[in-house]
C-alpha cells in the first residue's frame, strides 16, 4: 500500500487545473457570477483486493440529480461538514456503509464543475480493509468496482455526444463491462489518469 500511496501523492501534486462538464464544448457560454454548490466525492481505491479497485455506485433512478448514472460516493456539503473531505466521508458512510475512519485520505484532485451546478472535489483515499457494503436504497441502486488499471489507461476513454437542452454536448465515457461510466465521473477519472501519467499500478 505504501508504494501506491506514494505514487498517488506524486500524482496529486502534479494535478493543477480544475475540470468541467463544459470543456469539450468550448463554444458554451457560462453565466458570469454563477454560484456553484460545493460537494465532495470519494475516489476510494481498495488495497485489500488482489489488485487495486475503484469503488463506484449506480445512482437510484428516483434521484433529482444524475438519476441512474454511475457516480462516486459523495454529495454536497452540509452545515455539519468542515470541508469537502468531511462531506465525501460522511456521504460514503450514508450511501454505501463505508466507516468514516477506514479510508486513508491521501489528498484531493482539483474541483470539477458539473452541468447541475455543483463544484465537486474528488477526495482520493485508499481503503485497506474490507467492509460490509450497505447501499442506501433511496439513493444507491448498486455498488460495484472497476480495476484501477482500467481507469488509468487513456485508451479506455472515448468521447461521445448527445443532445442536451437543445445543444449537442460532448463528454468522456470509460465503459467497464455492463457499466456505462460517463459525464462528470468519467471526466474526474480521466483527470486522475492524466495526473498519474506514467505511475503504473497493478493490473
Amino acid at each position: 500500500m505504501q508504494g501506491l500511496k506514494e505514487q498517488i501523492s506524486r500524482a496529486l501534486g502534479r494535478a493543477r487545473q480544475g475540470t468541467s462538464d463544459f470543456e469539450l464544448d468550448p463554444e458554451t457560454i457560462l453565466p458570469a457570477g454563477r454560484r456553484l454548490r460545493p460537494a465532495g466525492v470519494l475516489l476510494g481505491i481498495t488495497t485489500y483486493t488482489d489488485t487495486p479497485q475503484v469503488i463506484l455506485t449506480k445512482r437510484s433512478s428516483a434521484l433529482k440529480h444524475h438519476p441512474g448514472q454511475i457516480a462516486f460516493p459523495g454529495g454536497k456539503l452540509d452545515r455539519s461538514d468542515a470541508d469537502e473531505t468531511d462531506a465525501a466521508l460522511r456521504e460514503a458512510w450514508e450511501e454505501i456503509g463505508l466507516p468514516q475512519d477506514l479510508p486513508h485520505v491521501i489528498g484531493t484532485l482539483p474541483a470539477h464543475e458539473t452541468v447541475t451546478g455543483f463544484l465537486a472535489k474528488p477526495i482520493v483515499a485508499l481503503i485497506p480493509e474490507p467492509f460490509e457494503i450497505k447501499p442506501e436504497a433511496e439513493e444507491v441502486a448498486e455498488v460495484f468496482s472497476t480495476p484501477l488499471s482500467h481507469v488509468l489507461e487513456p485508451e479506455s476513454y472515448l468521447v461521445q455526444s448527445r443532445r442536451w437542452r437543445g445543444q449537442r454536448r460532448h463528454f468522456y465515457v470509460v465503459p467497464y463491462g455492463p457499466y456505462y461510466i460517463w459525464g462528470a465521473t468519467a471526466r474526474m477519472l480521466r483527470g486522475f489518469a492524466d495526473a498519474m501519467g506514467n505511475e503504473k499500478v497493478g493490473a
